[in-house]
């Protein structure tokens, strides 16, 4: 369990996280939402032990990311969202840190770049950033580590790498792991995802599951703009709108309209 509490982190004197407190437990995949400049690059960073803590505390089962113990090491993968990748062949890169990560299995590495069409012993150097995503996604599930940050994971995906994405962190997901992503194209994973953050520089704004929101609001799309309407937008399809949900029925989460309707109550 990632458990992190009044964490505060500033570069060059100007705050990018302040006094921040919240969890992420196993078995969830989370979307970790923000606008562009809240800190949730530089909370990733701070979680695998790239950055340190100014003030506040991480603590992962146990260890502090900034003592980059070798325990802990081994149950963290972070992919940036600008993973160029060495001038190396796919295979070798695998094999190189893959002493790192006792939980390893190379036959599901070779399964998933089958799936994506790459070969393994290409250079990174030589694919497009597209490809160099997916193979660092084939190498990331293939160390089988408890804990999988991946920022912006499908920029330079096209519509079926996009498909076959949600279709690999569906299946790597069990009740002993923990992926979160951080991303602006919500669409993409928001089928993935049963738990929602949105960050602000001073506060989580919101930190629920996808059940509990789903109980608390009603998602809908009108001709007319709803008069018990919490937060409404209009589009060319009529008005999108968040209601309180009275009827206890499920609707499917706006995960857009949420957010701004989220960010319109600071």
């Amino acid at each position: 369990m990632i458990e992190i509490k009044n964490l505060s982190f500033a570069y060059s004197g100007t705050d990018v996280l302040d006094n921040i407190s919240t969890a992420f437990e196993q078995g969830r995949v989370y979307g970790l939402l923000g606008a562009n400049g809240v800190g949730k690059s530089t909370l990733f960073k701070l979680l695998c032990g790239l950055l340190t803590t100014k003030r506040g505390k991480i603590d992962i089962d146990g260890y502090s990311p900034a003592d980059r113990h070798p325990g802990f090491l081994s149950k963290i993968f972070y992919i940036p969202e600008d993973f160029e990748g060495p001038a190396v062949s796919i295979k070798n890169y695998a094999s190189g840190i893959s002493s790192f990560y006792s939980k390893y299995d190379e036959n599901l590495l070779h399964s998933l770049l089958n799936d994506f069409d790459i070969d393994i012993n290409r250079k990174f150097t030589s694919l497009s950033l597209g490809q160099r995503k997916r193979a660092i996604l084939s190498i990331a599930l293939a160390m089988n580590t408890e804990y999988l940050l991946l920022d912006e994971p499908t920029n330079g995906l096209d519509i079926p790498a996009k498909a076959e994405f949600r279709k690999m962190v569906a299946k790597a997901m069990d009740d002993n792991r923990t992926i979160i992503i951080s991303t602006h194209q919500v669409k993409d994973v928001e089928n993935l995802l049963d738990h929602i953050m949105i960050l602000d520089k001073r506060c989580v704004l919101l930190d629920s599951s996808v059940a509990d929101i789903q109980q608390q609001y009603s998602f809908d799309v009108t001709m007319q703009r709803p008069a018990d309407a919490l937060y409404c937008e209009e589009g060319l399809g009529g008005y999108c709108s968040i209601s309180n949900n009275t009827t206890d029925e499920e609707s499917r989460i706006n995960i857009e309209l949420l957010f701004n309707y989220i960010n319109s109550k600071k």
